[in-house]
């Protein structure tokens, strides 16, 4: 009997080693992410990006294409597919294509190096590498990190947890998290193919303009109806000292002013349609506000959204306060 129980136990301490050297550590998992952006060559992928940072959450689809070593299509569509704009980068340069009013803008940038990016495969591999303080644990299907963030305004959203599958390291989630820990971005992958099949012409600008043109009708964001002013929500420490409507030949403009230590101007108005295909070379960097693309530079940041065309500048405001507040100029119209 007790030559049973030594068998039984040495039995038990084998299987115990045996799935103990199954288990990878952060290290071991961390080495493989390195190796397998070595080996990628190019990828497709599909995501739902949904938004917290309204009233209302907010959601959209991404299509993702990468081909070494620099090109890049980043599809963003919201989810009653009326809006769409896409952000391209090739051999000359970075694009952010607006094809419903039927403009795009050119930006001499290193984008996508300069920040995060939740709906890139690379850009979270490097943050899960670049920062030695990231946790780590495994689940039966899943590795997940929880790491820093490089964005613009990571003192908004400093943290995000990155879940990957353990089989081939494809990315499943991604949360990024205010200081609280609450996700305020959430990316859920849909689709990941791993060198896909990409050639330099699949980047071209005026190629993706027109065929986004086939999927978003021309004018469509715009509307003749007069559009409902947006208040930033992230300015408790500001107030609003004045609202001018300005009217205009399209018919208005508003201009709010906001003062307090600092103090910033927010200009909004009906967006131009051109009649033909216009691009416009911006000295800055494109900037994700979540639910559109925004231009960065020279103390002031603009985006379109909706039909209507934004601005906030200021002398006072950092590039990262200057887009925590344009995060917010969304939602429901509330002062």
């Amino acid at each position: 009997m007790r030559r049973k129980w030594l068998m039984l136990l040495a039995g038990l301490l084998i299987v115990i080693a045996l799935s103990a050297c199954g288990t990878k550590s952060q290290g071991d998992v961390t080495k493989e992410l390195s190796e397998k952006l070595e080996e990628i060559k190019s990828y497709k992928a599909n995501a739902k990006m949904t938004l917290q940072m309204g009233t209302e959450p907010q959601t959209y689809d991404i299509e993702v294409w990468h081909k070494d070593p620099m090109y890049y299509r980043v599809d963003l569509k919201n989810a009653q597919k009326d809006q769409s704009q896409m952000i391209l980068r090739n051999d000359e340069g970075v694009f952010v294509l607006t094809p419903a009013l039927n403009k795009s803008f050119k930006f001499q940038s290193e984008w996508p190096k300069n920040s995060s990016q939740a709906y890139l495969y690379e850009s979270l591999i490097k943050d899960i590498i670049d920062d030695k303080e990231a946790t780590f644990k495994a689940t039966k299907q899943h590795y997940i990190f929880e790491t820093k963030t490089k964005y613009q305004n990571n003192q908004m959203l400093p943290t995000q947890e990155i879940t990957l599958k353990k089989s081939d390291l494809s990315p499943v989630s991604v949360k990024v998290m205010d200081t609280d820990k609450n996700p305020l971005v959430t990316v859920e992958f849909t689709d990941v193919k791993f060198n896909a099949s990409l050639d330099k012409k699949d980047f071209d600008m005026q190629k993706n303009m027109t065929s986004a043109q086939l999927e978003v009708q021309v004018m469509g964001e715009v509307t003749d109806e007069e559009f409902s002013v947006k208040y930033p929500s992230e300015v408790s420490e500001y107030e609003l000292i004045d609202e001018k409507e300005i009217k205009t030949e399209d018919g208005k403009r508003v201009v709010l002013t906001y003062d307090g230590e600092k103090s910033f101007t927010l200009i909004q108005e009906k967006a131009e349609v051109m009649t033909a295909s216009s691009l416009t070379t911006v000295s800055g960097d494109p900037v994700d506000l979540g639910f559109t693309i925004g231009a960065l530079s020279n103390n002031t940041i603009t985006w379109t959204h909706q039909g209507v065309d934004y601005l906030i500048a200021s002398n006072d405001l950092s590039d990262e306060e200057l887009t925590s507040i344009a995060r917010s100029v969304q939602g429901n119209s509330v002062k």
